[in-house]
């Protein structure tokens, strides 16, 4: 096995029952579950799931579980008053448009001239008062934050967890060789 293949007895090499899962949509009452593999990848829990539909197991009883969660920031770049400004004033714009459309629509007697202009006006006012909000809170930072970022929170790995009733029938599916 490679280390995006299954593990079909979970990831200590023996079964986990997970008290805490949901279980299936349609039970009505919470069951057990059991860890039948762990991936690196989703696309592989993705895969191994598909290879059970396949075989007419019954998925509905299958949830794909991202564990240990990792946070990344990548950072995009340095802020400066210009940045802030245009990006404050292209959040501003696109509401101050929206709300400008939808008002000038309220207008009976040209409501596409209505709409239009008004959207044109809520635009423009929009970016005005987005970008000297955001110089404005940028301002407030003092300097403590000159840096634009992405955060992201993305599991280590994902456990396919079945219900207990079922779990070895899955494990063993997984195991068998098409």
């Amino acid at each position: 096995m490679t280390s995006h293949d299954a593990n079909p007895t979970g990831s200590g090499g023996s079964t986990a029952v997970h008290p805490w899962s949901p279980g299936s949509p349609d039970a009505s009452a919470r069951s057990a579950r059991r860890t039948v593999a762990s991936y690196t990848t989703y696309a592989d829990a993705e895969r191994a799931v598909d290879r059970l539909a396949d075989r007419d197991f019954p998925v509905e009883r299958v949830a794909i579980i991202g564990q240990d969660l990792e946070t990344v920031e990548q950072v995009t770049g340095k802020l400066d008053y210009p940045t802030v400004a245009w990006r404050g004033a292209v959040s501003g714009a696109v509401p101050g448009a929206l709300l400008g459309w939808i008002f000038g629509l309220f207008d009976w007697a040209d409501p596409i001239v209505s709409a239009l202009l008004l959207a044109l006006y809520g635009l423009l006012i929009g970016a005005v008062i987005g970008a000297i909000i955001g110089v404005i809170v940028y301002a407030l930072q003092g300097g403590r934050r000159d840096f634009a970022s992405v955060t992201v929170m993305r599991p280590r790995r994902y456990e396919l967890v079945v219900d207990d009733e079922v779990a070895d029938q899955a494990a063993r599916l997984l195991t068998e060789r098409i």
